[in-house]
């Protein structure tokens, strides 16, 4: 039988703005209750707005003709689809020397198993693509227990076309094209998400592109904390974050042989 790891009782941080927040009435909690209601109405016909704005954003034809390394080999743009007419990219940082991919983007695709379960009823695939060799991809993916789709870009200018990896050339330059502006050359990986369509006769049309903190609409954890006296907590962008397995009260994967040393 597999030992599971009791689960900690976390104890609750000191948090000197909650010491000191204000107590009152239940009449009064109402009042300022309904003002901020007001304005989330207000953000919630703001950001209708804005999806609609996003779809008649002019589309660009794929030219090109990408091909990507997955599970059964060799696979196109095109197989991407599924048999559907709209895909999700998630470009994730797992660069080609890399023995595992990006924590902020693991964050991410911790997310997705569930919502594909319903979007892929309505006509949208997924796909992550990283440029790590498949093998890299296919160990990691498996040791993180995620389902959906993802492919090697490796050998391929898909990651470069959209602006998420960079060559040693515009590295050594400084500076990089990155979220649609120019950006000082730290890594030459960085995150984001591209939507394609594809029309009946076939075409392939790159429809949307978002990058940095533009993929924190797809990470419902942060809508649950945004919920929460204590907010997000964070000093720095996904300070307290870990890969979901390395958590100090993360159970271990299961294991045919029933050992400890299976799983450490």
């Amino acid at each position: 039988m597999l030992e599971r790891t009791t689960m900690n009782t976390l104890k609750p941080e000191k948090h000197e703005s909650l010491v000191r927040h204000a107590v009152v009435s239940q009449k009064e909690w109402e009042a300022a209750r309904k003002e901020l209601l007001k304005k989330e109405k207000e953000y919630t016909h703001l950001r209708d707005k804005l999806s609609a704005e996003r779809r008649k954003l002019p589309w660009v034809l794929v030219e090109k003709d990408y091909v990507f390394e997955g599970p059964k080999g060799k696979v196109t743009l095109t197989d991407l689809f599924r048999g559907r007419s709209q895909l999700v990219v998630q470009h994730f940082m797992f660069g080609p020397e890399w023995e595992e991919g990006c924590p902020g983007c693991s964050f991410g695709a911790d997310h997705v198993d569930g919502a594909r379960q319903h979007f892929e009823h309505h006509d949208v695939a997924f796909a992550a693509v990283s440029r790590a060799p498949y093998p890299k991809i296919e160990k990691f993916q498996k040791r993180m227990g995620w389902g959906f789709n993802w492919v090697s870009s490796d050998g391929s200018d898909f990651n470069f076309d959209y602006r998420v990896s960079f060559t040693k050339e515009q590295m050594a330059s400084g500076k990089v094209s990155y979220n649609f502006e120019e950006a000082d050359a730290e890594i030459d990986e960085l995150p984001g998400h591209s939507v394609f369509y594809q029309d009946e006769e076939g075409r392939i049309y790159h429809t949307y592109s978002s990058y940095a903190r533009g993929g924190e609409e797809m990470i419902t954890t942060y809508a649950y904390l945004d919920l929460t006296p204590k907010g997000r907590n964070e000093k720095e962008i996904m300070d307290w974050m870990r890969y979901h397995d390395r958590y100090e009260d993360a159970e271990p994967a299961s294991s045919c042989c029933g050992t400890k040393e299976a799983v450490a």
